[in-house]
């Protein structure tokens, strides 16, 4: 009777803890099984925390409950021990709690029946289709809800930004050339899918909002048409476009037509775009990288020209030359909005940092240029210049680009050599590719980056410059 018992509880735990792995991983790739599959930067991870625990799970039940149970019991001590390490821990949704509620209940009603390996697989195959299907019935009502209240709101701008990379970094720059003048709100964080902008405007679209700035990104051909035909914006910028993602859309010219579905709106008034686009300036159109001259950038902030109804000198804080051409996407779309230049140029020297991209922080007589968010070679390499003339030491924590081609690392190096004295990787997926071709700086693994904080402090002194440059989590 206690073997039965332990045999069907074991078959319980392990059928949880599989559940608890897939949707961890779905939740990283915006729950779409071909990424886990076919995109998944740690492909061991499914061989440790999926096949091996089902294989030594199958084996088991030739020994009975007892075996079945301590096997089980080993597998969720290992999945706690290995979640405990994520930075991007699984974060509870609604949805996360649904799938569990299904996966309980499923896997209580095969393991009635049966114990054997089948039956879990069988409760984790009911549980995910039942869960996406709720899912679907769940999102088609949400975006019903959010589109009624957009038709509700004929008075509002909709201003939808896409890029291959800088997008987050010109929403949150427009919003605040746009706060003084308008009630503005923008889309949270980097939520740039159409569930996460479904599910911001049903919690924050309020009835007073006169502009609302979304950023929109994609992983797939027509991914920011469903954004562009949902929201139909009356205003969009399309940054500048390059090979950031290149392994989802194999070549530039894909990334470039995904990008500008942006403009399909029936409703388009005005276009700020890149001349990465391949677009035209007329009435309607500003192709602003075009009008900008004279960039200079330190650890002090950047200078830069704009030729606009008249020349104007432009000055910020903000790191990074290439924040440049983001300050002047946004000074184009506010100067379109009515905002006044004078006004604009008070904001732009006041604009802030976002967050770990290229953001300054003095701690302990350190300096740290936070700017683990910036993952595309250009904005990398462009941050490597930034720090090069500094006179301390100078200490690189990286992964490398992760999504991009090995000789885009290649040419990372090359850079890293000529600029850093201590290089340490944060990821084993670039390893060779980086240090291959690094000889002039001391190259250091970090395997364990929950040790980070601490390598730092041993190894780190006042007086140094420290960069965090795509930081990636640790699932990639």
């Amino acid at each position: 009777m206690l073997e039965n018992v332990l045999l069907r509880l074991g078959a319980f735990i392990m059928s949880v803890c599989l559940g608890f792995y897939l949707i961890t991983a779905l939740q990283w790739f915006s729950y779409k099984f071909n990424r886990i599959i076919f995109h998944y930067t740690k492909p061991l991870w499914h061989l440790y925390f999926f096949i091996l625990p089902l294989a030594f799970f199958a084996l088991a039940t030739f020994l009975g409950g007892y075996a079945v149970f301590g096997v089980s019991v080993i597998f969720a001590i290992i999945l706690f021990a290995w979640q405990k390490k994520l930075d991007k821990k699984l974060v509870f949704t609604s949805r996360i709690k649904r799938f569990f509620g299904i996966l309980v209940v499923s896997s209580i009603c095969f393991l009635i029946v049966s114990s054997q390996i089948y039956a879990v697989i069988l409760s984790l195959v009911s549980a995910f289709l039942l869960s996406f299907a709720c899912e679907k019935l769940v999102s088609i009502s949400f975006k019903m809800r959010a589109k009624n209240k957009i038709l509700n709101l004929p008075n509002l701008k909709i201003i939808l930004i896409t890029a291959s990379f800088g997008k987050t970094s010109i929403k949150n720059f427009l919003y605040e050339l746009l706060k003084d003048e308008f009630d503005v709100i923008k889309t949270p964080r980097s939520v740039n899918t159409l569930a996460g902008i479904i599910k911001d405007i049903n919690e924050n679209l309020s009835p007073n909002t006169q502009i609302y700035i979304v950023e929109a990104g994609a992983r797939l051909r027509g991914d920011i048409k469903e954004i562009s035909e949902f929201l139909n914006p009356q205003f969009v910028i399309v940054g500048e476009i390059g090979t950031a993602h290149l392994e989802y859309f194999k070549t530039i010219e894909n990334i470039r037509a995904t990008k500008l579905e942006a403009l399909l709106s029936n409703r388009l008034k005005y276009a700020v775009l890149h001349s990465s686009t391949l677009k035209k300036a007329d009435e309607n159109t500003c192709i602003y990288d075009t009008l900008i001259h004279d960039i200079s950038s330190n650890l002090d902030g950047i200078k830069f020209s704009m030729s606009l109804e008249k020349q104007t000198e432009f000055s910020s804080n903000l790191l990074g030359s290439f924040n440049a051409y983001n300050i002047a996407a946004c000074v184009c779309m506010a100067l379109n909005l009515g905002v006044n230049l004078e006004k604009l140029l008070k904001s732009v020297a006041n604009l802030h940092q976002v967050e770990h991209r290229l953001q300054k922080i003095e701690a302990g007589g350190k300096l740290i240029i936070d700017d683990s968010f910036n993952g595309n070679f250009k904005g990398m390499s462009a941050s490597y210049e930034l720090v090069k003339s500094y006179k301390g030491t100078k200490v690189l924590l990286t992964p490398g680009i992760v999504e991009g081609e090995d000789s885009l690392n290649e040419e990372l190096s090359k850079i890293i050599n000529e600029t850093f004295d201590i290089v340490v990787i944060t990821s084993m997926a670039n390893e060779k590719s980086l240090s291959k071709f690094l000889n002039k700086p001391e190259v250091i693994i970090l395997k364990d980056k929950s040790k980070m904080t601490e390598f730092l402090a041993e190894n780190t002194k006042a007086g140094d410059l420290i960069l965090f440059s795509n930081d990636a989590p640790s699932f990639i």
